[in-house]
């Protein structure tokens, strides 16, 4: 018996031995020449920080002449009183991307980016979670259904990051994801995207659901478990090599929707966090060795997370460098 616990101790020791050197040695083919640069783009993030957000997306397409955008759309400006949509300020994004030419993958749901992460209308909140998931599923049809003939729309991405327990939100229901995704799919033949934290998962729950994968990459961060600041440890070859499993196993191809552009501190940054405090996770320098590290990491496609607070720094704080710096990419 113990001779037997032994040889499985050594064989459960050489398979993570096997599995570290997989995800952590290595260099991936750079697709430095060949990437694709875009950005998101929140009405919401924009507003927080105080500036104009029409002209914060008029500033990317036309000054930094940006060509592919991830829009979030959010149920609370858009149905604000029930079965009532107002579609005006996200009917101007689209169209303002179609008559430049611009590629968009739009956000739906109820889980979309910027904090609070989940965005039910006041509304939405009196009802039990049975109502309130029916209520979506209308919002979701009818914001699908509007936008189907788009030809800026590529991609749909349903939910954000929908697996990953992030935000003020209600307990992950898997059944009514599925809802989501094939009602989406009913009503237009584009693909749906799926996203997943670059940092944590092998991205195999996004891989059965989505037909593309959006994943995020961070480099510094606030880590409020350790109430301190780390920078992940994870190099290049670890976001490759996770992203040839999707492909040998799905045959799905992965893009990095969410590329830490911007700080992120003990505090929101639009709730007074100093510049001092923000130049602790983004910087000028920062900002290269995140791009460098993008370009070794072999995905060919990223959507840098932070285009309104660069805005915000060059407009509000007379600190264009970084805004300045993404120029080169588009």
């Amino acid at each position: 018996m113990k001779k037997f616990l032994r040889i499985l101790g050594i064989c459960f020791l050489a398979l993570g031995l096997a599995i570290f050197a997989f995800l952590f040695v290595g260099f991936p083919d750079s697709h430095k020449n060949d990437i694709v640069w875009g950005v998101n783009f929140s009405q919401k993030q924009a507003q927080n920080l105080g500036v104009d957000w029409k002209e914060n997306y008029l500033a990317l397409l036309d000054d930094l002449n940006v060509r592919n955008l991830r829009i979030a759309s959010y149920w609370d400006l858009i149905e604000k009183k029930q079965g009532k949509y107002d579609f005006s300020d996200l009917d101007w994004q689209i169209k303002t991307a179609e008559e430049r030419g611009a590629k968009v993958i739009l956000v739906v749901g109820r889980k979309t980016p910027r904090w609070p992460e989940c965005h039910e209308p006041e509304w939405a909140l009196n009802y039990e979670s049975a109502i309130m998931n029916q209520e979506l599923l209308k919002y979701i049809e009818k914001i699908v259904d509007r936008y189907k003939d788009s030809s800026a729309i590529w991609a749909w991405q349903v939910e954000n990051e929908p697996f990953f327990p992030f935000g003020e939100c209600p307990k992950f229901d898997k059944e009514l994801l599925k809802k989501e995704i094939e009602l989406v799919r009913l009503i237009d033949v584009r693909p749906v995207m799926i996203s997943e934290s670059g940092e944590v998962p092998f991205w195999f729950k996004a891989g059965r659901y989505g037909d593309i994968i959006g994943i995020t990459m961070y480099q510094k961060v606030w880590f409020k478990e350790l109430n301190n600041y780390i920078s992940y440890p994870f190099p290049p070859i670890f976001y490759s090599r996770k992203a040839d499993i999707i492909k040998w196993i799905f045959r799905k191809k992965v893009l990095c929707v969410e590329f830490q552009a911007e700080p992120w501190g003990p505090k929101l940054l639009y709730d007074n966090l100093a510049l001092s405090e923000q130049e602790k996770t983004m910087s000028l320098e920062q900002f290269k060795k995140n791009v460098e590290f993008a370009e070794k990491t072999g995905l060919d496609s990223f959507y840098l997370w932070g285009s309104e607070w660069a805005y915000w720094m060059r407009e509000k704080q007379a600190k264009p460098k970084i805004w300045e710096e993404m120029r080169k990419l588009f």
